[in-house]
């Protein structure tokens, strides 16, 4: 159709580049798609993200982490859910956690989990110095009821709250908030988003039953590795990227090697090109270690 207006003398210099664009993105998508071949890789995705120690330094450098993923998925045409978050003492948030729909949301979205450096100057320091700040992000599949986690009454207990955060005039007007505390495990999940007491622990109880799965493969997977003496990889505590402000511009990821220099982009959700360097390093089974850190 395009060559026929073309041949029409029309100008589709626009459409084409449209359509280009758009063919590029479902090639780059397909290939994604075939490394992603993991049983839980296609599942909605749950993710926390945790300041580092730092106070508010590290508290606002996690609600810079939670905006670009949330940037991340509008680019993507994901859905999201805010299940909960902690405001921070001066700035920033204490904890967040956050749902992810679509297809391979948490296939995609596991290339992150780990610990995210930032290095800039510091806007909360009078004196304009230089700052380094953690914070981790943590990745769990959302479950599918035919996923057997059984857990005990005995073994949980159900803590209801005021909601602390913003979220309309309702929202503080009764304990809607649930907070469910796992006894064995001493797992402690906490949901705020919904009016109703009914919906916050449903949503809560989700994101309960996705840690205790992942904790139970973690489990297996140590044993396997103890039985095989196989190496360990990379686990959530390792440092996976730095972004830099100052002295230069820069954003790294040390399993992969792959940078780029435009920081602000990364930080507006452009992830792509990491999460597809991952996934084909790891398919290769050439990921580096998180050792090598950016000399600043």
């Amino acid at each position: 159709m395009l060559i026929e207006w073309a041949r029409q003398g029309e100008d589709v210099s626009a459409d084409l580049s449209k359509g280009l664009d758009a063919l590029e993105r479902d090639v780059q998508a397909g290939e994604i798609r075939t490394m992603l071949s993991g049983d839980l890789d296609r599942h909605n995705a749950i993710v926390t993200i945790h300041p580092g120690a730092g106070g508010t330094e590290s508290q606002d450098w996690a609600e810079m982490l939670m905006r670009m993923y949330l940037r991340w998925t509008e680019r993507r045409g994901l859905g999201r859910e805010i299940i909960d978050v902690q405001p921070g003492d001066e700035a920033g948030i204490k904890s967040a956690t956050f749902t992810v729909t679509g297809d391979y949301a948490y296939g995609l979205l596991l290339a992150e989990a780990g610990v995210h450096r930032l290095v800039r100057i510091s806007p909360f320091d009078q004196a304009s110095r230089r700052h380094t700040s953690f914070a981790s992000v943590y990745v769990w599949p959302e479950l599918d009821d035919d996923i057997d986690i059984e857990i005990e009454d005995k073994d949980l207990r159900v803590d209801t709250f005021r909601s602390s955060g913003a979220g309309g005039q309702h929202v503080n007007v009764t304990d809607s908030a649930v907070r469910l505390t796992h006894l064995p495990t001493g797992i402690v999940v906490s949901c705020q988003n919904e009016r109703s007491q009914h919906k916050n622990r449903a949503s809560a109880m989700r994101v309960l039953k996705a840690r205790l799965y992942d904790l139970r493969l973690k489990e297996q997977q140590a044993k396997l590795q103890q039985l095989g003496g196989e190496k360990k990889e990379i686990a959530f505590g390792s440092q996976i990227r730095s972004y830099v402000l100052h002295p230069y511009q820069m954003v790294k990821d040390h399993r992969t090697k792959f940078q780029m220099g435009d920081v602000n982009r990364v930080l507006d959700g452009d992830l792509d090109d990491f999460i597809k360097t991952y996934l084909m390093k790891k398919a290769l089974g050439t990921l580096g270690t998180a050792d090598d850190l950016i000399e600043t």
